[in-house]
């Protein structure tokens, strides 16, 4: 099988340039996965429609005052939730349908069970987008229709993606957008009317919702699900196989994990915080179960060392899996999951720990302490391999007397036996494990190899001497966790970083309109500095020059000079198209936030005769009883941004002054108020 049957062509369709669909999507692929997907789409729909006719029924019964009209919707709910159960148990056997998404090598192994990616409905962002640019940030919303338009097409291709981490990267590129398009068009104080819609991938009920995070913790869930179908295809049948199974049920778990930690209230059955945590704890513990898979891959050598591992790594498997099956169990969980799921939970921790059991007897039965051997090492082995021994026993003696190592021995057989036929019962009432072969056969091959031995070395009187084998002790070289998504290693870049720099071109900031300012510079004074870099500042403005009179304000952000757009250059750049307008009149365009107390960057930047000088803040504590020095006036006129060769105006431009002393000017035709006055005598900036 193959993961995608591509229409003939010369070059690959995968290529986002061939104009197909995007690296990591192929909506054309013919699976099993994909055909397994459109069916829970379709059963969706239908699911749906019934709880649709339930609500209808349900409000109609409340309302209905007549008896023969409520013993008919009585009958009509009937039916309708009798058809809703049936929906949803076809959906179970879907998520159960763990075969179709298992590696396509030959392997004789326990079956994994994968999670189901969430369908959703198509959404239109273009015209609640293109709304909002014109109102929001006053621009041409019509330039902005390709940059929707690749939104809209990379969450389409999102629906589909490939199983395999061309698909993962696809799905966190989106995610990575989503935070892009929160913060550009979605305020923290309304809604925007964009409903998105969720089906619910355990049990197919939609929600809907016009809050943007839905579809993020969407988006993420079916990260965490693709990673578990990523686990499940590797073949593990190879060391790489199951070492890439592992680190996909890890990184499965990790995502789920940020998931229940990050969105903590959202209405999806799937995604609240009790599912996620049970998902997390089926992840891991199928990670663990790929590491014992990992260790017996070389083959299990009858070695008594050797033997003590593996029995220990067998019971640490059948422990998460019965942890797991005790979460499965637990309200509000066990009426959401699966049945199929908690069986088969159930089997593997019968089996696991009838396994473990198995290799104790082994390591009992056919191992006998001889002579030079490191009895104090086989000991300790074993004196580990229980919390305590069974009364009367010691481990040096067990180890010495052939009698008691074969009595206990058998009690860990007929421990073994009592697991494996549990597991074959607990498959064999539910109906989908019943139709698992793999599953059946490898069953069936455990139980019958305990069985024989125990055969063997079984005596007339073993009921009445055998004691109670005590449990083994788990214990693994590798403890599973969980590994947490890493957003950074994924580029994406903002569709709609136009607009500006997103820390100031936001959707939580209110802006005022562009402004056209037509000023000329006088003798090459401009009459205000620059602060500030991607987006640029005005800061310092000479109340009287010709770029406030024509309607400049300070604290204004650059956005255009000559037609360019400047929101993203930086001081000098700016710098150089303003020097390229020379003497002739500059046409700038700037805007305003509406709080301007939180416009103001912390750094400035003073330019004269083309020369860059960079001040930090400097904040001057002065004495309350020094009242006089807040009185004086400074008559002075700066050079904001000169170009001028004249000397005395360069010396006057780059000369600081502290607002508390008074200095002295040449006198000028024109007495300007200094910019420095507007400050606060208590803490100036200089």
């Amino acid at each position: 099988m193959t993961d995608a049957l591509l229409p003939a062509a010369a070059q690959p369709l995968e290529k986002e340039s061939d104009g197909y669909f995007r690296k990591g999507c192929n909506p054309l692929a013919q699976t099993g996965r994909s055909k397994l997907q459109n069916q829970r789409a379709a059963l969706n729909q239908q699911i749906l429609k019934a709880v649709r006719m339930r609500t209808g029924a349900e409000n109609l019964l409340k309302v209905a005052t007549n008896h023969k009209v409520r013993e008919q919707v009585r009958l009509e709910l009937s039916f309708v939730n009798s058809d809703l159960q049936m929906l949803k148990e076809e959906l179970e056997g879907l998520n159960i349908s763990v075969g179709v998404y298992q590696s396509t090598e030959e392997a004789f192994t326990v079956p994994l069970i994968p999670l189901g990616l969430k369908e959703t409905k198509d959404v239109d962002f273009s015209v609640v987008l293109k709304d909002f640019i014109l109102e929001h940030y006053s621009e041409d919303s019509y330039l902005y229709e390709d940059e929707i338009a690749d939104l809209m097409d990379l969450r389409q291709a999102c629906r589909t993606p490939s199983r395999d981490e061309a698909g993962v990267e696809l799905l966190m590129s989106y995610f990575i957008q989503l935070g892009f398009v929160e913060s550009r068009f979605f305020p923290p104080t309304r809604q925007m009317g964009i409903l998105f819609t969720w089906y619910d991938s355990l049990t197919g009920v939609p929600v809907s919702q016009q809050n943007l995070l839905l579809e993020k913790a969407s988006i993420l869930f079916n990260i965490g699900a693709l990673y578990t179908q990523i686990g499940t295809r590797c073949n593990r049948r190879t060391q790489a196989g199951l070492d890439g199974a592992v680190d996909a049920f890890q990184r499965a778990a990790g995502v789920l994990h940020h998931l229940k930690e990050t969105f903590t209230h959202t209405p999806s059955y799937d995604m609240s915080p009790a599912m996620l945590s049970v998902l997390v704890k089926m992840m891991l513990a199928q990670a663990q179960e790929n590491v014992f898979e990992k260790i017996c891959l070389p083959g299990i050598r009858n070695e008594f060392f050797v033997l003590v591992k593996v029995a220990q790594e067998a019971a640490k498997v059948g422990e998460v899996y019965r942890q797991l099956h005790m979460a499965m169990s637990q309200a509000p969980v066990k009426e959401n999951i699966p049945y199929s799921w908690a069986s088969l939970v159930c089997v593997k921790a019968h089996h696991y720990a009838a396994l473990a059991h198995y290799f104790a007897a082994t390591l009992l039965i056919d191992h006998q302490l001889k002579p030079g051997a490191d009895e104090d090492h086989q000991e300790k082995c074993l004196s580990q391999l229980y919390d305590h021994m069974p009364e009367g026993l010691t481990p040096l003696a067990t180890l010495k007397s052939g009698h008691q190592r074969r009595q206990l021995g058998k009690s860990h057989l007929r421990r073994a036996v009592a697991h494996h036929e549990e597991s074959v019962r607990e498959a064999s009432l539910c109906k989908k494990l019943r139709n698992i072969e793999v599953l059946q056969d490898v069953l069936s091959v455990a139980h019958e190899r305990s069985r024989l031995k125990y055969a063997q070395h079984q005596d007339d009187d073993d009921l009445l001497n055998l004691i109670d084998a005590p449990d083994i002790i788990s214990k693994t070289e590798q403890e599973v966790e969980i590994i947490l998504p890493q957003f950074s290693k994924v580029t994406a870049t903002d569709f709609f970083q136009k607009l500006g720099p997103l820390s100031v071109f936001s959707a939580n900031k209110r802006w005022t309109p562009p402004r056209s300012v037509h000023f000329t510079a006088e003798e090459g004074d401009l009459g205000f500095t620059l602060r500030g870099n991607s987006p640029v500042q005005v800061h310092f403005l000479d109340p009287h020059c010709s770029a406030a009179l024509a309607g400049a304000k300070e604290g204004d952000y650059i956005v255009s000079i000559q037609d360019v757009d400047c929101k993203w250059l930086t001081v000098s750049e700016v710098m150089k198209l303003l020097k390229a307008c020379g003497r002739d009149g500059v046409e700038m365009k700037v805007v305003s936030l509406l709080d301007f107390t939180s416009s103001m960057h912390n750094k400035c930047a003073t330019y004269s005769v083309g020369m860059q000088k960079t001040y930090s803040m400097i904040c001057l504590a002065i004495d309350d009883d020094d009242k006089t020095d807040k009185t004086k006036k400074i008559s002075k006129k700066l050079s904001f941004l000169s170009w001028g060769t004249d000397k005395n105006r360069v010396k006057s431009a780059s000369t600081l002054c502290l607002p508390s002393v008074g200095v002295a000017r040449p006198q000028v035709k024109k007495k300007l108020p200094s910019p420095f006055s507007l400050l606060n005598s208590d803490s100036s900036l200089y």
